[in-house]
C-alpha cells in the first residue's frame, strides 16, 4: 500500500513517521536507521557541546543513509545560543530542521531565504497558529501524554490534534501517546498527516547511547509509572517516576524554586540515568506510551511491524 500524505510529500519520505529530537540520545546511528526504514530520523543539536560536533554528526548520517533526515533544535531548554549550530545545518544543507520550545521567531529570521523544511513542535493551538504565521512548513503537536517537555494546558492528544488541524492550513503531525500502528491510524483519522514518536524509538537497538536500565524500564513499566516534574517553574515535563523524581516533586511541593531544583533537573542528572543507568542519581524522559512498549527491536523491525499492522487496519476499514 502507498503511504502518501502531505507530510511524506513535504519531507520526501516513504512513511509518515518522524523520530523525536531526544536530548542526549538522537545521534547519527538512530537518525540514519529511522531514515533508512522510511521515516525521518533526527539528530539533536543542542545536546552537543560545539557546532563542529554537529557537523560531524551530520556527516556521519550522510555516510549511513542517502535518505532525508533532520536536525532538532531544543531552543528553549538550555539557554544557549543556537545560531552557530543552525549555521552548520545550513552549510551542510540539511533538508529538514525542527524547533522545540522557546520563541521560534529568531530561528525563522536566520533561515530567511534558505531552502530547508521547517517544522515546529507545539503544545497548544495558539502556538500552532503563531508557527504558521512565522513560516513553518508543518507543526508537530504534542499532547500531555508525551514524554519530555509538554504544554501547560494538560490537553490530551485526542482533543488537541483536531483543534490544531481546524486552526491551521499547514500539515499537522501528531505526537504524544503514540507508539504503534493503532496510534498512527488514530492520528491520521484525527486529521494529522503523520506522527512523531520519541519514547518508542528509545527502546530500539539503534538508540545506542541509552542504557539497558533505561530501555528495560520502558519495557517493564506501565503508563502509570511516569510523573510530571518542573510544573512549579512553568516548564512541565514527563519522566519515568523513580526515587530521584520523587525528590524533585518534594522540592516543588515545598515551593523550592529553580535554585533548589537546578541540580536535580540538570542535563548531568539526565545523563546519569539515560547513559549510566543510575536510578537513584538521575532521571529519564518518557511518555505514557511506555505502557505500550513490550520489546526492544531494531528500528527496521519496529517500522515494518507498524506499517504491516497499519495496513491490516486499513484493509479492515475498507
Amino acid at each position: 500500500m502507498e503511504w502518501k500524505t502531505k507530510i511524506t510529500e513535504l519531507l520526501n519520505i516513504e512513511y509518515p513517521i518522524i523520530q523525536g529530537g531526544l536530548a542526549h540520545l538522537a545521534y547519527s546511528e538512530l537518525a540514519a536507521a529511522v531514515s533508512n526504514a522510511g521515516g525521518l530520523g533526527q539528530i539533536t543539536a543542542m545536546s552537543l557541546n560545539q557546532p563542529e560536533e554537529l557537523r560531524e554528526e551530520i556527516r556521519k548520517v550522510k555516510t549511513l543513509t542517502d535518505k532525508p533526515f533532520g536536525v532538532n533544535f531544543a531552543i528553549g531548554q538550555h539557554g544557549r545560543p543556537f545560531s552557530d549550530f543552525l549555521d552548520v545545518a545550513i552549510e551542510e544543507k540539511v533538508p529538514v530542521v525542527t524547533m522545540t520550545g522557546g520563541n521560534p521567531e529568531p530561528f525563522f529570521k536566520q533561515l530567511e531565504g534558505v531552502e530547508m523544511k521547517k517544522l515546529v513542535l507545539v503544545a497548544a493551538k495558539r502556538q500552532a497558529i503563531k508557527a504558521e504565521k512565522l513560516g513553518a512548513d508543518a507543526v508537530m503537536v504534542v499532547g500531555q501524554e508525551g514524554g519530555g517537555h509538554l504544554g501547560r494546558d494538560d490537553v490530551g492528544t485526542l482533543v488537541l490534534i483536531p483543534q490544531v488541524v481546524d486552526a491551521v492550513s499547514i500539515p499537522v503531525v501528531a505526537s504524544g501517546g503514540i507508539g504503534d500502528s493503532r496510534g498512527l491510524m488514530a492520528a491520521l483519522s484525527l486529521g494529522a498527516e503523520g506522527i512523531e514518536m520519541g519514547t518508542r524509538f528509545i527502546a530500539t537497538k539503534e538508540c545506542v547511547h541509552a542504557s539497558d536500565v533505561y530501555k528495560n524500564r520502558l519495557v517493564e513499566g506501565s503508563e502509570t509509572d511516569t510523573a510530571i516534574i518542573k510544573r512549579s517553574i512553568g516548564a512541565p515535563a514527563r519522566v519515568i517516576a523513580n526515587t530521584w523524581t520523587n525528590q524533585i516533586l518534594e522540592i516543588e511541593k515545598d515551593n523550592g524554586g529553580y535554585v533548589r531544583l537546578k541540580d536535580f533537573i540538570s542535563g548531568e542528572a539526565n545523563k546519569k540515568y539515560i547513559y549510566d543507568g543510575k536510578d537513584d542519581e538521575g532521571f529519564g524522559w518518557a511518555g505514557q506510551v511506555m505502557g505500550l512498549i513490550k520489546d526492544i527491536p531494531s528500528v527496521d523491525e519496529l517500522m515494518k511491524r507498524m506499517i504491516n499492522e497499519a495496513e491490516e487496519i486499513r484493509r479492515r476499514w475498507s
